[in-house]
């Protein structure tokens, strides 16, 4: 009898060798959480859109030879790889996807820019700003040799997100006052959670600031449609130490080391056109396991969208009369919103995997057209700037800090 799991390898195999001719060969560097919602988006996108080019999940990348080989399995990657450099090499992979903790985006996608390959890098773009420089530099370079980049802040890709950018540019809110945005989680509240890599600056970059904040940095500058220019901040590390994972002292008891990022963050900004915003980010907020909340107010409006509702939106229009005005609910599955004309009939609600599966349509779609994708690595530079302001103010005590141009 036949090995079913050699016959699908087989045809992986074959879908790998065909994307360099018809298609695209995709490589991917990590193989955790992102690593699988990047492949949930690499496996499905061409069967629910019509890509001009096929994405082929040629190879996977990670160190450790026996879970880089099961994850290939499992998520439907043709071939697995125990180094990044081996697998920049192959000749059927034209896009390498960096899914790595933050400290080694900077490299692999540099390499991967040089060797004339595509690449999305998750976010936040990198640890520091002169790393994101390094990267957006190359990204430039690689452009004039018709090679695109784009960063994965993936929210964008909600289609209530899309649909809300769509009604901010088409002045649906009017003149923006005010952006508010939170991003609360709880998985960290237990003092004897482990010690995991998100909780080390050398290879985090920072906490909530870097792993929350970002998104709604670029969340609120997305939406807005201008950029923050000066930022006040407050971070906080609530539990200084955690134990080891799997370490122990010379008594049993798990040895100890010193959390070096925040738990928290708090800081206002200002925009470019002078509407004020708000942000929070918590790993420290018992109850909440991924809320994230923001709203905009204008003149004429307000527009308000929480990610546990993710396929609703709620709409002020401030215009209308005030005997019958207030919010009202809109529910974002019709085919003429964004993304959804592929999709189910309206009424039948998408989640948090299909923001990977658009984030891989329009990566793929802005490689067959030429066009530069959103958000670019500039982008994700600006993000780091704003960071980096934050970081610098709350070093401060608060001092109000300019994010550089």
């Amino acid at each position: 009898m036949e090995n079913p799991e050699a016959q699908g390898t087989e045809a992986q195999g074959a879908e790998a060798q065909q994307a360099g001719a018809h298609g695209l060969g995709v490589g991917m560097v990590g193989y955790a959480f992102m690593g699988a919602a990047h492949s949930q988006g690499w496996r499905t996108a061409a069967r629910v859109f019509d890509l001009p080019l096929r994405p082929a999940m040629a190879a996977i990348c990670g160190r450790d030879p026996d879970a880089v080989r099961a994850a290939a399995d499992k998520h439907g990657w043709a071939a697995a790889e125990t180094d990044w450099r081996d697998l920049i090499a192959r000749d059927d992979v034209q896009l390498v996807d960096v899914c790595t903790p933050g400290d080694s985006h900077a490299e692999i996608a540099i390499a991967a820019l040089e060797a004339g390959k595509h690449v999305l890098c998750e976010k936040p773009l990198a640890n520091s700003v002169a790393e994101a420089e390094a990267m957006a530099d190359a990204a430039r370079r690689a452009r004039a040799r018709g090679q695109r980049a784009m960063v994965g802040f993936n929210y964008r890709r909600t289609p209530a997100i899309a649909q809300a950018r769509r009604m901010v540019a088409d002045g649906r809110i009017g003149v923006l006052r005010h952006v508010r945005v939170t991003y609360l989680q709880d998985w960290i509240v237990d003092p004897e959670f482990p010690l995991v890599w998100r909780l080390r600056r050398e290879l985090a970059g920072s906490g909530a600031l870097g792993d929350l904040g970002a998104h709604i940095v670029d969340l609120a500058q997305y939406l807005a449609g201008e950029r923050l220019v000066g930022v006040s901040a407050l971070t906080e590390t609530f539990v200084r130490d955690r134990p080891l994972p799997g370490a122990a002292n010379s008594g049993g008891a798990a040895a100890r080391g010193a959390v070096t990022v925040d738990d928290a963050a708090l800081f206002t900004g200002r925009l470019a056109s002078g509407a004020l915003a708000s942000f929070e980010a918590s790993r420290f907020a018992a109850g909440r396991k991924n809320s994230l909340r923001i709203e905009l107010n204008g003149d004429h409006g307000s527009l308000a969208f929480d990610l546990e509702r993710l396929n609703e939106l709620s709409f002020h229009d401030h215009t209308a009369p005030a005997a019958d005005s207030g919010f009202r609910r809109i529910l974002v599955t019709e085919p003429d919103h964004p993304y959804l004309e592929a999709w189910w009939p309206p009424g039948h609600g998408l989640g948090y995997d299909h923001t990977f599966v658009h984030q891989a349509r329009d990566m793929v779609a802005a490689i067959a057209a030429g066009t530069d994708p959103e958000p670019s690595f500039e982008d994700g530079l600006q993000v780091q700037r704003v960071l980096a302001a934050v970081e610098d103010s709350a070093e401060k005590n608060c001092v109000y800090t300019p994010v550089p141009a």
